[in-house]
């Protein structure tokens, strides 16, 4: 995964979302504890964070630096800072060497953190709609390819389903809802792939 799928998952979530920016973004988002205004500023501040990692390349932690939105940031507001963090995690991968690591619970290379960008963008980007009344779902597409990069034990089938269910957003036939998720493509020797 690279910079063109962060750019089109940033890209898809502004706009759904571009619509509804009148509404009323302090209601619950989809069964999270956040709002949907609260869970936007939390993809943006993955996106910046992620961009900051793989920027400067520590190797054992988080950069000690947060994304902090004005409270009276609008959701118009919003999703522009979301596609500005965006913007600079893809412009980050493209000038990235692949060979580089950057910690993200262990040592992760620039096709990881895409797909972590891209996976928060689509799981978030889908509590907000729920949360906002939206029938909404991912792209088949960038959850295949989320998938295969961050979770290959997932059930075959939807990928869509199967994204939603790795990330614990939905329930699967015979098997239980996942209550928490560390990627595989994020430990250790995977992330090299």
């Amino acid at each position: 995964m690279g910079s063109r799928d962060v750019d089109e998952a940033v890209a898809e979530m502004v706009r759904i979302l571009t619509p509804q920016a009148c509404a009323d973004w302090r209601r619950q988002a989809g069964e999270l504890d956040w709002s949907c205004w609260e869970t936007a500023a939390h993809v943006a501040h993955d996106l910046l964070a992620y961009a900051g990692q793989l920027a400067a390349l520590p190797d054992s932690a988080y950069l000690p630096f947060d994304l902090v939105v004005s409270d009276d940031a609008s959701p118009h507001d919003l999703l522009c800072v979301a596609a500005g963090a965006g913007k600079l995690l893809s412009t980050v991968l493209a000038a990235s060497d692949p060979s580089v690591r950057a910690w993200h619970w262990g040592p992760t290379d620039p096709s990881g953190f895409a797909a972590l960008g891209v996976n928060e963008t689509l799981v978030h980007t889908r509590d907000i709609t729920e949360g906002l009344g939206i029938d909404w779902q991912p792209p088949e597409a960038l959850c295949r390819a989320v998938l295969a990069r961050l979770f290959p034990d997932a059930s075959a089938g939807d990928p869509v389903q199967a994204l939603l269910w790795s990330t614990g957003r939905t329930d699967l036939p015979g098997r239980p809802r996942p209550t928490s998720w560390i990627p595989k493509a994020d430990v250790g020797q995977q992330l090299a792939g």
